[in-house]
């Protein structure tokens, strides 16, 4: 019998030789690839253990031998080695947290549940619910049609029923898009923007790679309509804006510059062809200086971040822009085009855009919340409407953002690295599982979040949250300037170091006031509930804080019992 030691421990205490035992070998005597061989049978969790245990098995498990023969066991089919500068790691470990997990809001069970997984998907790096089914697309560029059901019970209540089979939509996919409302009943064709070969032109040979925008029915998958592009055009984002018959298609370039076609969806399914026109939008022919990064949209207004983090609002009815900036001065019903330009006090790195309300994300974590804020959808702790990007102070540095009809949803992490779901706004209907009257602030949600957790969306009925870990993305947040920093005092002759870094203090008093301004005692035991969600605290520190105040609400003979105890 021989035992195996690691060279970088040294030999083991009492080195005297046992009797019948042997002498202790070392690991690092065994062939280099024989221990690479056994390592890629365990489990990726416990290969990202086993590296952390010394520097020789750092090394050998982050060979990518280790990790190539891994992501074959993981994807047997993947014949590529994929991208980036660690390849066969980082498809081992896109494949390995790849999936897809909703929670419904309707029926007894309110529990997070996994779809089925595509085994040919390399990843997952985006998806889109539509209103029987979702739609993913892998890091390869392939659209996975994924066939969910939803079916009523005999108690009349909308229960959802797992992904029980998947197809491949279509390969070559760069984008796809529909219906830009919240409601996923308008979601009737689903827009996809592809690289397709197109066959040579006259007194040419061979082909070439042309971008094109292939249109599906949702509900079966059929292609009813196909647009196909010059090959000189290539484009990386496609998003709709508008109603059906006139739905505005937009394309964002490699160049960072817009163009538009407009399509009316309900002559789509007729069989005819005919001809529409792609033209440059306003922003990139009245700014051509600018270079647009990427785009959002809703139903009526389009939103524009560009390379530098500015940002850019088209707004098309009267409305929206009276909901998102306080007043009609500036608006022109006559040019709805007119890119108007948003103040921010840093670059701006993503967004997300509702129907009458908006969030931003700077380069600093650090959340802008601005538009409708009449069910407390933009997290301030009142119901008062902004004209202008409000910072919510207490959040920092989240990991995704989703911006619904009346909710808002944010997806962040801990200190602890465990992630948790954040929501404000309207809980009608259980859009804010635990919190069923709605929240001012945002509060965190009774929703079991994967440890891989990504990015977010809601419907009417579920809650759907994508698990994928890219090992090429870091984190792009930094750190804030001390003198920029909200709260903190201006360095004076004689001052010390900063007495409330972050505005603690202010804040504090902000939730004395609100407590204090309460007409009973219960709404101030629901209010200081409501201002421990809000708190930058720890998972199990606002657990006791929650179960210490129904506990005081029950001495003081409170009629309500408060939200349940959220899991741990």
């Amino acid at each position: 019998m021989v035992k195996r030691s690691c060279p970088s421990c040294g030999p083991e205490p009492g080195g005297e030789e046992k009797k019948g035992r042997g002498n202790p070998v070392s690991v690092q005597l065994f062939p280099p690839e024989l221990v690479e061989h056994i390592i890629s049978f365990l489990p990726v969790r416990d290969v990202v253990a086993l590296g952390q245990t010394c520097h020789y098995f750092h090394e050998v498990c982050d060979a990518e031998g280790v990790w190539r023969r891994i992501c074959r066991r993981l994807s047997p089919r993947l014949r590529e080695q994929g991208s980036g500068i660690r390849p066969w790691k980082r498809a081992a470990v896109l494949n390995y947290t790849k999936g897809l997990y909703f929670q419904a809001f309707g029926g007894r069970r309110r529990c997070l549940s996994k779809s089925v997984a595509p085994l040919l998907a390399h990843g997952y790096r985006r998806f889109l619910p539509t209103k029987d089914h979702i739609f993913i697309l892998d890091y390869a560029g392939t659209l996975f049609f994924l066939k969910n059901a939803l079916v009523s019970s005999t108690l009349g209540q909308i229960q959802w029923k797992r992904a029980c089979r998947y197809v491949v939509l279509c390969r070559g996919a760069k984008d796809f898009a529909s219906d830009p409302r919240c409601d996923t009943v308008y979601r009737k064709y689903l827009y996809v923007l592809a690289t397709r070969e197109q066959a040579g032109v006259a007194n040419t040979t061979g082909s070439r790679a042309c971008d094109c925008v292939e249109v599906y029915l949702q509900s079966s998958g059929q292609r009813v309509f196909k647009m196909t592009f010059h090959h000189s055009m290539s484009f990386k984002q496609i998003v709709l804006v508008g109603q059906e018959t006139q739905r505005a298609l937009l394309l964002l370039t490699e160049e960072g510059k817009i163009y538009s076609l407009v399509v009316d969806e309900t002559q789509l399914d007729q069989p005819r062809s005919y001809t529409v026109q792609l033209a440059l939008r306003k922003v990139s022919r009245c700014l051509p200086h600018l270079r647009v990064a990427c785009m959002a949209s809703n139903q009526s207004s389009t939103l524009y971040i560009t390379d530098h983090g500015g940002v850019y609002f088209e707004v098309h009815t009267p409305g929206v822009y009276r909901d998102l900036f306080g007043t009609l001065q500036a608006f022109d019903p006559l040019d709805q085009q007119m890119p108007l330009a948003l103040s921010l006090p840093a670059k701006i790195l993503f967004c997300a855009l509702g129907y009458n309300h908006l969030g931003l994300v700077d380069e600093f974590g650090r959340i802008f919340m601005q538009g409708n804020n009449r069910y407390g959808q933009l997290g301030t702790g009142d119901k008062m409407d902004r004209g202008e990007p409000t910072q919510v102070h207490y959040l920092q540095r989240p990991i995704a953002l989703w911006c619904g009809l009346n909710h808002s949803l944010v997806l962040s992490q801990g200190s602890d690295f465990s992630k948790e779901v954040l929501g404000c706004g309207c809980g009608a209907g259980g859009r804010l599982p635990g919190w069923p009257k709605g929240s001012a602030s945002f509060v965190k949600l009774h929703v079991k979040v994967p440890l891989c957790a990504c990015s977010l969306c809601s419907t009417r009925e579920c809650l759907y949250m994508l698990s994928s870990h890219d090992i090429e993305h870091h984190p792009a947040y930094r750190d804030l300037p001390a003198s920029r920093v909200l709260g903190t005092p201006e360095p004076s002759l004689g001052a010390g170091a900063p007495q409330d870094p972050g505005g603690a203090a202010r804040a504090c008093e902000e939730y004395l006031s609100q407590i204090h301004s309460c007409p009973t005692l219960q709404d101030r035991m629901e209010k200081m509930k409501e201002i421990v969600g809000w708190m930058p605290l720890m998972a199990a520190q606002k657990d006791f804080f929650w179960e210490a105040l129904d506990m005081l609400q029950r001495a003081a003979g409170g009629v309500g019992q408060g939200p349940p105890t959220p899991e741990s």
